[in-house]
Parts: C-alpha cells; structure tokens; sequence
C-alpha cells in the first residue's frame, strides 16, 4: 500500500499542471506555457472567445492568478494623447487597477487614482501587476507603486517614486515590472542616489537600494537567475547590465551596454551558461557566465548585419539560437548564440507582411515544441520554429490593435496564458480565448 501511494505521489508530480500567469512573462518570468491539453494547431472555424470586457488605455499586460485576471488602464480626463517620441504630452485622468473573474469576465473590483501624466506614448501603465498571495503590486506609468489586496482593491501601502526617492519619470514613464523575491520587491526607480531599490513586501519599507549616478534607469525588469553557484539579480539600465546579490544589492559584476535614447527595455535572456542583452542602436552583446563563481565574460557583440536589436518584446533563447523581433527593420529573426549570424528573418509575424516597420513587434512564448507569438496586428500564431525555418501553423486575429506607432495600428501588451486560455488587452478592451484543446473536438 505503501508503495502504491509513493507511485501514485509520483505520477501526480511528473504531471504539469495549469500554472498561473501571477506577473509579466508568466510564473518565472520565462515566458514558458505550461500544463498539458493546450491547442497545436487552429481550426479553420477559428478560436473561441470566452468574453470580452471593456477598459482603457494602456500597455500593460494582464496578470492571472486564483482565477482571476488583473490589468491596469488609464482614464483621460484632459488634454491630447498625442504620440510625439521625442516630447512628453500633458494630460489629466486617472489610473485604475482592475480585477476580473477569469471564467466569466466579471469585473470583481476597481482602484482609481488620480494621477496627471507627462510622458510621451502616454496611452497608459506599462507594468503588468504582479501577483503574490493576497496581494497584487501595481506600478504606474508616473511612478505610483500601489500594494493592494486581492480580495478587494483595498491599499496595503503605497509609495511614490518621485516623492520617496526623487527620481526623475523616464520619458516613456515607468516601465519596468516590479519583481517579488522571498520578502522583497525589486524595483526599478532611479533618482540621483539610487538606480535599484528593495522594498519589504508587506511593508513598503526600504531593505536596501543600489547608489548610482544620474537618474535615467531605462525600462528593463529585473529577474533573478542562478549561475555560478550563486543567485544573481540581473539589472539592465542605459549604462549596462548589472549583477547584483538580491539580498544586499551589492555587484558581482558589470558590462556596459548603452543604447540610443536611453531605450533600456529587453531583459536579459539567461539560457545555461549564457546570456544576451541587446538594445536599439545595433547594441547587443553575448555573454558567458562563470561556473563555479559570479562571473562574466564577453563572447561577442553584434554588428550592423549579424544579431538582433530588440526593444518592445523579449526574445527567447532555444537550443542554441536566439528567436526575437529586432527595433531597426521590424523582421522576426533567429540567430546563432555562437556566432551572432542572422540565419533567417521575416515580417510574418511581426508586421503581418514583407515589409519593414520600425519595432515591428512580436511577443515570443514557447509551448512545448512550439511558440505562441502575439502580433502587433492583434492575432495569435502557432508557429514551429527551428535554427533552419518559421513555419507558421495557423493564426488567429484575437482584437483590433488600437495604439499608434509611426503611423500604423499596434497592439503592444505582451498578452498572459493560464488555465488553456489567452488574456490580451488593447485600449478599448480585455479579451479572453480558449486555447483548450478540448474545446475544439
């Protein structure tokens, strides 16, 4: 009986399960799908959609946990949202955390807040929230972090970043997705005395912070990795990539990578031993971690037609070759981590065709053998993808893409996947789509 119980223990924990999609890029912030019963290809009557629910503006994706969904928006009040790259636009409104059941799409509760902005691109938040236990931390585009209950919106604590830390808002605004470790938060907040600062979770207080000089600290979320024996807080601001011991936020190391503009924005893909940064401006590098100790050291950097130059989505590093959208020409690529070679590129699932479009943009998740891409244009594509070709499965036009860029309609909100089904959001609504492959026997 004994054995028989040790067995079936076993069986049960060799079995994935449906994780949540608690913060950005899922559950490890690996932009990984897990579970079993997911589609592998999109039938011809297309997919379902479950429900749609209105919201406003907003970049910042969905985050589902405990069966429900949580987003962020803004409501303009006054002023004209006009998207000048280089001017900061001056407006009125408020920003609202919401919460949805994720079955139905319910609205459960909201929280609002004033908050005037002066931000270029200023449709809305760019942080997805992040989820822990029974609590849900928010950060607004203008610097608000915001720990709320889950259960009913209510202030935990909040702080703000301006006010607390006199740190400058990056022109884009806030974007970098706050990260929960053990009983901290790491966050990304700038200022004249600091770039990186640790806040107790339950608390707001301040644990420990990381000196630097100058204000401008990108958009770039930080992870933590395990390399070198040792766990490492990565960091990537417009001066370079930084590891730091996420307990006392002393360095282990730095490279320098600066890209134009200050755009600091994809966070460093960890694969093994080793690691790639990259930002607009032909700025990218391939570094090799140390073994047995906290180090780095320089492989290679990209030129002007080899590697890839990423911004708004993280790319993903697979079996020795980096897949991702590159900032200058909008293609989607794959290149080889050994060598920094471009082994193909198409505008497939970035712009939709064969045409360049600057930060023509994919989000890049990986399902078992497959990927999950999300288009700017809105649709969700299957896709088997390997260091010799893009075979695209099926694709499937999920919302409208509402935002602007340059002149064409995007979406631009990397969208969550829990519980076999798709959360994405636009500026006009969040939408959910069954991806069980139940559904469509």
């Amino acid at each position: 009986m004994r054995s028989l119980l040790t067995l079936c223990l076993a069986l049960a924990a060799a079995i994935p399960t449906q994780a949540d999609w608690p913060q950005w890029m899922g559950e490890n912030r690996d932009g990984n799908v897990s579970g079993t019963g997911w589609i592998k290809s999109i039938p011809a009557e297309g997919l379902k959609t479950v429900w749609r629910m209105p919201i406003k503006g907003g970049y910042a994706g969905p985050s589902v946990a405990d069966g429900r969904v949580y987003v962020t928006d803004y409501v303009r009040t006054s002023g004209e949202a006009v998207n000048d790259p280089g001017a900061r636009a001056t407006l009125g409104g408020q920003e609202r955390v919401l919460c949805f059941d994720a079955k139905t799409g319910k609205k459960i509760w909201e929280h609002a807040y004033d908050c005037p902005y002066s931000i270029s691109y200023p449709a809305g938040p760019r942080c997805t929230p992040t989820v822990d236990g029974d609590r849900v931390y928010a950060l607004g585009a203008e610097g608000d972090l915001l720990c709320l209950s889950t259960a009913d919106g209510s202030v935990i604590w909040q702080r703000n970043f301006k006010k607390d830390f006199n740190s400058a808002v990056p022109i884009w605004g806030h974007a970098a997705h706050p990260l929960v470790d053990g009983d901290q938060l790491i966050c990304m907040v700038g200022g004249e005395t600091q770039s990186v600062v640790s806040l107790d979770k339950m608390t707001g207080k301040e644990i420990w912070k990381r000196p630097t000089v100058g204000n401008d600290i990108g958009y770039c979320p930080p992870r933590i990795i395990q390399a070198g024996g040792t766990r490492q807080l990565i960091t990537f601001s417009p001066k370079g990539i930084e590891s730091l011991d996420p307990k006392t936020g002393k360095p282990y190391w730095d490279v320098p990578l600066t890209p134009l503009y200050g755009m600091s924005i994809t966070m460093p893909q960890h694969d093994g031993n080793l690691m790639f940064a990259s930002g607009i401006g032909s700025e990218s590098v391939m570094l090799e971690l140390g073994s047995d100790q906290p180090t780095v050291t320089e492989l290679w950097r990209g030129e002007q037609k080899t590697s890839i130059y990423c911004a708004n989505s993280t790319p993903m590093i697979v079996d020795g070759v980096i897949y991702g959208s590159d900032c200058q020409v909008g293609h989607f690529a794959a290149i080889d981590t050994k060598t920094s070679d471009r082994l193909w590129t198409t505008f497939a699932p970035t712009t939709g065709g064969e045409r360049r479009a600057k930060h023509g943009t994919a989000f890049v998740t990986k399902y078992g053998d497959q990927f999950f891409l999300f288009s700017e244009t809105g649709d969700l594509i299957i896709a088997a993808i390997d260091s010799k070709e893009y075979n695209e499965i099926g694709r499937f036009h999920v919302l409208e893409p509402t935002g602007e860029c340059f002149g064409r309609s995007v979406v631009w909100s990397h969208p969550a996947y829990s519980g076999k089904h798709l959360f994405a959001r636009n500026d006009k609504e969040i939408v959910c789509v069954s991806l069980d492959a139940d559904d469509y026997k």
